[in-house]
């Protein structure tokens, strides 16, 4: 069975672009192929945040991932802070990280120039994004457009190593979905939404009331004109549509021929609708898990030592294959490793 793994940051609330764009993904594949799903706290550090919180939004991002219809007994989640081995292959696979490709990272660029203070974290995560992935032996990467740099540079990471150690690594390949991929701000069509760079009004979190969803998007930043249709020159109504046909799977021709020209009103009505009656069942499910610390607790230990064992083998073979020290028992030191939180 082909393996898949998919991360997501502990922002501390879900929001639609992260549904449409990977979560939801995450659900489709977890019954056919071996799913791998980690809220990557590790990557959430390299930008400014505040430590009392941190646990919190992690174990928050992993009730909104089983809300939205992960199942741990088909698909293993867990946080990536309680799987040192991700760390350890991260700094491994950065002795083969090409460093001009690092600085040519869009998301780098992007995110410095909004911070005064720079971490060497953020410029190097990447690598770390590579051992996540490459941790697994991973087939597939259900992915946000956003991402698909990172996963060239994972893929160039994997055969770099794999020509001066021998074949260690599979080179994966990325997934994306046709239409939802990357969804913007509301109030600001040419940025992506986010809990953390996008606007309050512009970003759909998965626990906002209904009536809000709604009002944010009546709301929602369109285009000058009447026309319903996709567009270079139309971000927000192309948003617009995107998240429409990915609600309900109506194709993008059959949403422009049923709104025409009739005007903005109806269409931005009818699409927080939809956003509205999709999300219910999501928020009744996260009040439950909310109500049950044990057993999200016990879900996440489950999670992260399947995880460790999974990753045992990959390392081993590293380990063998660039030369390290191996213990008296005949086993190398970081593969032997005692398991557990």
């Amino acid at each position: 069975m082909e393996t898949v793994f998919s991360g997501i940051q502990p922002s501390g609330e879900l929001h639609l672009g992260n549904y449409l764009g990977a979560v939801r993904n995450w659900v489709a594949l977890q019954g056919q192929y071996r799913c791998f799903y980690c809220v990557v706290d590790y990557h959430a550090i390299t930008q400014p945040y505040e430590p009392a919180q941190m646990a919190a939004r992690a174990r928050a991002m992993a009730i909104d991932v089983l809300a939205c219809g992960v199942d741990p007994d088909r698909a293993t989640l867990f946080v990536q802070s309680a799987v040192p081995e991700h760390t350890e292959l991260a700094w491994v696979l950065s002795a083969v990280a090409p460093f001009g490709e690092l600085g040519r990272m869009t998301q780098f660029k992007d995110k410095s120039d909004r911070h005064e203070f720079i971490s060497a974290g953020l410029y190097t995560y990447p690598v770390l994004m590579a051992g996540d992935i490459l941790l697994y032996q991973t087939d597939i990467v259900p992915i946000g457009d956003d991402q698909r740099q990172h996963l060239e540079l994972t893929r160039d990471i994997a055969v770099r190593f794999n020509g001066r150690f021998g074949e260690t690594f599979k080179v994966p390949e990325g997934v994306y979905p046709e239409v939802g991929a990357r969804i913007m701000d509301l109030q600001e069509p040419e940025r992506k939404m986010s809990t953390t760079g996008g606007t309050p009004q512009g970003t759909v979190k998965l626990l906002d009331e209904p009536d809000t969803i709604r009002k944010k998007f009546r709301s929602a930043v369109t285009d000058s004109g009447r026309e319903v249709r996709r567009g270079d020159d139309k971000p927000g109504v192309t948003n617009l549509i995107d998240i429409l046909s990915s609600l309900t799977g109506e194709s993008v021709s059959s949403i422009e021929e049923r709104y025409g020209d009739s005007g903005y009103g109806q269409f931005k009505t009818d699409v927080g609708d939809a956003v509205a009656d999709a999300l219910g069942p999501i928020q009744e499910r996260y009040r439950e898990l909310r109500s049950d610390p044990v057993e999200l607790q016990r879900l996440l230990a489950r999670g992260a030592e399947k995880a460790r064992k999974a990753s045992e083998p990959t390392l081993a073979d590293m380990f063998e294959r660039m030369g390290f020290v191996k213990s008296e028992a005949g086993r190398y030191f970081g593969a032997a490793r005692p398991r557990g939180l």
